[in-house]
């Protein structure tokens, strides 16, 4: 029997979620808090309320971690995303890696190959331009390891006290193969979740060196380019549905956004997901639940059943997939709803977090 089959196992009861109610804290905001920023509810109301209907248009609809589209005949994907994290460097990286990284990843996600950044800096008045450099040397170290050039970009200065040292902000351009069609609105019922490896990583290593705490052993970021890994799934099946890398938000928040867009139910099994020991105990010990905290070298995919097996296989032999593992699966249930089956037998809401648990890790 394959992993596969056991993950899903026979399907019990339905639970009925009829009436289910979460408290939340009142989030009709005059002003502008941080948990806007934290890719959770905050962050969804202000795209859907503010910003899609001032922008219109059909690609940013979509809202995938890029827009793919056809412009003279090439099929293109476009990325931007900015960089606020503190401190600019942790174990494991920098916001310059953050910064390549994470607009490559973004490409990926729709299945392309990126190829050309752009990058701005904003720089804090008195910042010293030894770290300024140290950043810059990060950022195209990065970037020459991921394959893209840096061509185009951007310096603006802030008066002191108005910046928080260095800000980020790149956008990319990449190119999606041919028969590729990979978006949120694709989940269905059947499909497979995999994710690539451990869960948290990055949110505790960021955190670690920010507050000082100590977690009996040094946890390192996972940012990493994450375009060979898809290439390498993509070479089993150009029919991947859906791809996402479960930055700010977490992995929870990944999944709920794709069980919104394609109408869907989720069902994971909480103790198939990969969580390190020193992530679950620093989680413990604040309170955190590992779900909600950022990654940054990490996706997560839904794959037609019929093609799991031989997709995690090859994610296995790739580095940075070593750690993949089948977590749930897409059903017709309680569609737009995320649940986790507990070890206990019972079954949790997987709710979107309505800001951050860990604000400024990307």
């Amino acid at each position: 029997m394959s992993e596969i089959t056991d993950i899903a196992g026979p399907m019990p009861a339905a639970p009925d979620f009829a009436g289910v109610t979460c408290p939340a804290p009142l989030r009709d905001q005059p002003r502008v808090v941080m948990g806007h920023g934290g890719g959770g509810a905050l962050s969804s109301e202000l795209v859907q309320h503010i910003f899609a209907p001032a922008f219109g248009g059909d690609l940013l609809a979509g809202l995938g971690d890029s827009a793919a589209f056809t412009l003279g005949g090439a099929r293109l994907a476009f990325s931007t995303d900015s960089f606020v994290v503190r401190p600019l460097f942790f174990p494991g990286g920098s916001i310059g890696d953050l910064a390549v990284n994470g607009t490559v990843n973004d490409l990926a996600m729709s299945g392309a190959r990126a190829a050309y950044l752009s990058c701005g800096f904003i720089l804090e008045e008195g910042v010293e331009v030894p770290l300024v450099s140290r950043v810059a040397e990060a950022l195209g170290a990065a970037a020459r390891s991921a394959g893209v050039e840096i061509a185009t970009g951007d310096t603006k200065v802030v008066e002191a006290g108005r910046g928080d040292g260095v800000y980020l902000n790149t956008a990319g351009i990449g190119l999606v193969p041919d028969g590729v069609d990979i978006r949120p609105q694709r989940a269905e019922p059947g499909d497979v979740i995999i994710v690539s490896g451990a869960i948290g990583v990055h949110g505790v290593a960021v955190m670690s060196v920010r507050d000082g705490l100590e977690f009996g052993v040094e946890v390192e970021s996972d940012c990493a380019a994450l375009g060979g890994l898809v290439e390498t799934m993509l070479a089993v099946t150009p029919d991947l549905h859906v791809l996402r890398d479960p930055t700010r938000g977490g992995l929870a928040a990944a999944l709920n956004e794709i069980a919104v867009a394609a109408t869907v139910g989720v069902v994971i099994q909480e103790h198939a997901v990969p969580v390190p020991a020193p992530v679950a105990n620093a989680c413990a010990m604040l309170g955190l639940d590992p779900m909600y905290v950022a990654n940054e070298g990490k996706l997560v995919a839904f794959v037609p059943r019929a093609d799991a097996d031989a997709v995690l296989q090859a994610m296995r032999e790739h580095p940075l997939g070593r750690e993949s593992a089948v977590i749930g699966e897409c059903v017709e249930t309680h569609p737009g709803m995320v649940v986790a089956r507990t070890g206990l037998g019972g079954t949790r809401v997987v709710d979107l977090p309505v800001g951050e648990q860990l604000p400024r890790i990307c």
